[in-house]
């Protein structure tokens, strides 16, 4: 009697379980959080297709690192315009502020202020040190997990309610200016009475998984794929100097990057390594805002493939020798359509003698400006002048760890017009920087129903 009214009640909740449920006992599918795609700021949406990549005309420079090939690729979107100033100087002084407030945060902690409602130091002390407003789980981390790393202080909560202060005049104790002190360039350093940045100091910390090497050895544990990186942030300005020997581009070096006169134009300097750190800092910085509402994390910013970057160069255009067409430099007025070495040297003809805005000229038919000129960019993908012959048709992507050489792409403010060429491969060093490449950012688009080129039915309408 007892195990008929057992089995009964559990009949009974089995029942109302699944009414409460809402699904009325079908199989509909584990619900998670609601997604709304957005497009990200200052990006457009590069619809996925297939296209003819390479060399479509004479291979005049006889390189032959570029033959034609059919390639498909995913959608995605690209920053409409190359990074600029701007953009790269609020991560340099993100990682900036960043750094003084761990060394504010660390030294607080040493000399035991660590009162959150003091005037001087302590403002600044760790979030944990008071545990009191800690949740169940915050204090088990603290106790279990804090300070598992090189210094100590890893996983440690920054205190980011309260301003930092760069006034001397204002600063509110003597350990306060210590940690500033050591931001600067010393006394006997500073030129015309002015306190410099230390700019060796910025340096941003990143962790990203190698996907590729545990899928090929499985045997590996998440630790041993799991790469850490630290790279110095700041621009190498003296580019202007050392790219040109016996040149006047002093003014360049001086202004070009902090100066707001130049705030709108495409950031140069920046190695690939300094590129792709930007990337993951962009990533970090839009998933903190997300977490702090709830929202699902976006797909991680990176630096384009080769053939994504053609492919979206092209603007929809097979065959094309320009973003714009072609197979001219001009328009059918007379005026060039990018920023470039024209006329044997005239630099000026294209209206510019540097780089320019990056929003000047007209953008190709996706929206994208100054896809050849202005500055050349760095790409995911590692130089092979053969790379073509032994790469995939489906989202190719050739990046070889050891190959420190990377292709840049669209030629710059510096070169003639056959760099400028959609098809036309260049590279630089990994570590190095230069004052005519720049780069842009790209994020995969989520799902596949968007395609530039997709089959359509007998009525000419897209299938979905």
């Amino acid at each position: 009697m007892f195990m008929k009214k057992f089995v009964l009640v559990a009949v009974v909740l089995a029942f109302l379980t699944s009414c409460g449920s809402g699904d009325r006992g079908q199989l509909v599918g584990a619900k998670g959080k609601k997604w709304h795609p957005e497009k990200p700021y200052g990006m457009t949406l590069v619809p996925g297709g297939a296209f003819i990549m390479g060399k479509s005309d004479d291979d005049l420079a006889g390189v032959k690192d570029a033959p034609t090939k059919t390639v498909t690729v995913r959608s995605f979107y690209m920053d409409e315009t190359e990074i600029t100033n701007s953009e790269y100087r609020k991560f340099v002084n993100w990682v900036r502020d960043s750094t003084i407030r761990t060394k504010l945060a660390i030294l607080a902690d040493e000399v035991g202020e660590t009162d959150p409602d003091s005037d001087g130091i302590g403002q600044f002390a760790f979030k944990d040190a008071d545990t009191t407003d800690m949740s169940v789980y915050e204090k088990y981390m603290l106790d279990n997990y804090s300070g598992m790393g090189d210094t100590g202080y890893e996983g440690r909560k920054l205190n980011l309610d309260v301003d930092l202060i760069f006034n001397t005049e204002d600063y509110p104790d003597e350990y306060y200016a210590e940690v500033m002190d050591t931001m600067y360039l010393p006394i006997e350093e500073s030129y015309n009475g002015q306190r410099t940045w230390d700019v060796t100091k910025f340096k941003f910390q990143y962790q990203v998984m190698d996907i590729k090497t545990a899928a090929k050895y499985k045997e590996l544990k998440r630790s041993d794929v799991i790469l850490k990186e630290e790279v110095t942030v700041y621009p190498d300005t003296t580019v202007w100097i050392r790219d040109f020997s016996y040149s006047y581009n002093e003014p360049m070096h001086n202004d070009y990057f902090w100066h707001d006169a130049y705030g709108e134009y495409p950031v140069v300097g920046v190695s690939w390594k300094q590129a792709k750190a930007f990337c993951q800092w962009r990533t970090l910085y839009h998933h903190a805002y997300r977490k702090e509402r709830g929202l699902h994390y976006v797909n991680s910013y990176r630096l384009p493939s080769e053939a994504e970057w053609e492919y979206a160069a092209r603007g929809g255009l097979q065959g094309a020798t320009f973003p714009w067409g072609g197979p001219y430099a001009k328009n059918d007025r007379g005026c060039f359509m990018a920023n470039f070495k024209p006329l044997r040297g005239d630099y000026a003809a294209d209206q510019a003698l540097y780089t320019v805005e990056a929003n000047a000229y007209e953008p190709n038919d996706y929206n994208l400006y100054n896809m050849s000129g202005n500055v050349a960019e760095w790409v995911d993908s590692s130089y092979d002048p053969s790379s073509y012959e032994y790469s995939a048709t489906f989202n190719p992507s050739v990046n070889d760890p050891e190959n420190e050489r990377k292709v840049i792409r669209g030629g710059s403010w510096k070169d003639v017009a056959y760099f400028l060429q959609v098809s036309s491969r260049d590279y630089e060093y990994a570590d190095s920087a230069r004052s005519y490449i720049g780069f842009r950012t790209v994020q995969d688009y989520m799902g596949t129903e968007t395609t530039g080129n997709a089959a359509t039915n007998r009525k000419g309408v897209k299938r979905r």
